[in-house]
């Protein structure tokens, strides 16, 4: 690693000809000539592999989105910094009744959204460097009450809280006297403070959603179900687990959606819930699908649920890309371990195993439309399949009808709903973060 310049003298450079060494080392050469490398497979036989899709009557009648976003904002700068995150995250909902009367599929602006029904926006702030809540001890319990805190209070206009949702989820409340014996508690594998880890019981929860914590070391709180706690260093901060923060908060403002529909007669069967983003728990969140794929299996067998998650980035979305040339008008591809490993990634080690079982709680379709739009969906399932067929992916046709219909032509393959919730809640580089910056400058001076 070369030298800096902090200074008046001159930065140290790396050397333009010391790469002889590497090349011409021999165990550099017989590790090099080890590797293999994938051929690409050819995509002229996507079309062969496709299945025709035809638009089906749904009872779909509300269409809900849920977007989120945050950015840094830098408290000191130099050396040591110190920094804060701004999260804001939001849902849009509209009935597609009024979609057909306003027609404002292909290009929504501010006038459109403002006569769309918007719920209330989700936002907070998060330590992440260098910083501290002046009630706390450290960064770590900084950001683990901070969440807490706000989960506890944050009600989107309804009576319960969103950490009373995540209660209700991980404790499988929603199946009533019919849960069985033992899912009214939560394995925590890791506590925040001390070694080993806990058993979160429903029956031992606070009304603050807390925990008393063993040998004295303070309580601990629903929140820690997550596991955040694992990716915080007092040192390099609390920047990592921002994506982590970004991908539950959304889940749970879904399940809060979800929670309050099924209090109405036949609320789930006529909403249809679009996230922007796969439909999976990942990093240290990712112990999150086996409670998630219980809810599926049990939404699918009494109320039903019309879901997807819409992909924007990545490898897949560049897959889609690549083979719309060749994939049929209003088809559709659903990825199973031979597809995905042959066209999209490398094998793994077990390639019997169902791809992305332990972060993902449902399949990935590839869906092109009738227009020609490319769409990467994520669709809940009851159960992970190496092989899944459409038969395995419930209310296929059914979302794949609305996608098609949500198509809105101000971006890239890009969906009406997902576009509008992303108006609402992201945070742009400029001016959003440098007006937040002086805010959180502000308001601690």
């Amino acid at each position: 690693m070369t030298y800096s310049k902090t200074g008046a003298k001159p930065a140290e450079y790396a050397a333009k000809a010391t790469h002889h060494h590497i090349i011409n080392d021999p165990r550099v050469q017989s590790l090099v000539s080890k590797l293999y490398i994938p051929p690409a497979a050819s995509v002229a036989d996507i079309a062969e592999l496709a299945t025709p899709f035809e638009p089906v009557k749904t009872t779909v009648t509300d269409v809900f989105a849920i977007d989120g976003g945050y950015t840094e904002s830098p408290l000191k700068k130099g050396f040591p910094a110190s920094t804060l995150h701004f999260f804001q995250f939001g849902a849009v909902h509209f009935t597609l009744d009024a979609l057909r009367k306003l027609e404002i599929s292909r290009h929504p602006d501010p006038d459109d959204m403002a006569r769309l029904k918007n719920i209330d926006r989700v936002k907070f702030p998060l330590p992440t460097l260098n910083t501290k809540r002046n009630d706390c001890e450290s960064l770590t319990d900084s950001v683990r009450l901070t969440l807490h805190e706000f989960l506890s209070a944050e009600k989107l206009g309804e009576s319960m809280s969103l950490m009373d949702t995540l209660g209700w989820f991980l404790f499988r409340q929603y199946k009533g006297a019919k849960r069985p014996a033992g899912e009214d508690q939560y394995e925590l594998t890791t506590r925040p403070h001390g070694e080993g880890g806990f058993v979160f019981r429903e029956s031992e929860m606070k009304s603050d959603f807390s925990f008393e914590g063993p040998h004295g070391e303070g309580p601990l709180y629903l929140i820690d179900a997550l596991r955040l706690h694992e990716r915080i260093d007092e040192q390099t901060g609390a920047a990592g687990i921002c994506g982590y923060v970004a991908g539950v908060v959304e889940h749970l403002i879904l399940l809060h959606l979800i929670r309050n529909l099924m209090r109405f007669d036949g609320g789930m069967r006529r909403s249809l819930l679009l996230m922007d983003r796969p439909t999976g728990f990942f990093g240290n969140t990712s112990r999150l699908i086996m409670p998630m794929l219980d809810l599926m299996r049990w939404l699918f067998g009494t109320t039903g649920i019309f879901m997807a998650g819409l992909e924007k980035s990545g490898a897949f979305v560049e897959h889609a890309q690549q083979i719309q040339k060749v994939m049929p008008a209003s088809s559709f591809l659903v990825l199973g371990n031979d597809y995905i490993y042959k066209y999209v990634t490398p094998p793994s080690a077990n390639t019997t195993r169902p791809y992305g079982e332990t972060s993902y709680y449902g399949h990935k379709v590839i869906f092109k439309t009738g227009g020609g739009h490319m769409y990467v969906v994520s669709l809940p399932v009851a159960q992970l399949k190496a092989e899944p067929t459409v038969q395995d992916v419930p209310c296929l046709a059914d979302v794949l009808t609305h996608v098609e219909q949500l198509k809105c032509d101000m971006y890239e393959n890009a969906l009406l709903p997902i576009a509008l919730a992303n108006k609402l809640v992201s945070l742009s580089a400029v001016p959003s973060s440098k007006i937040l910056e002086s805010f959180a400058k502000a308001s601690i001076a």
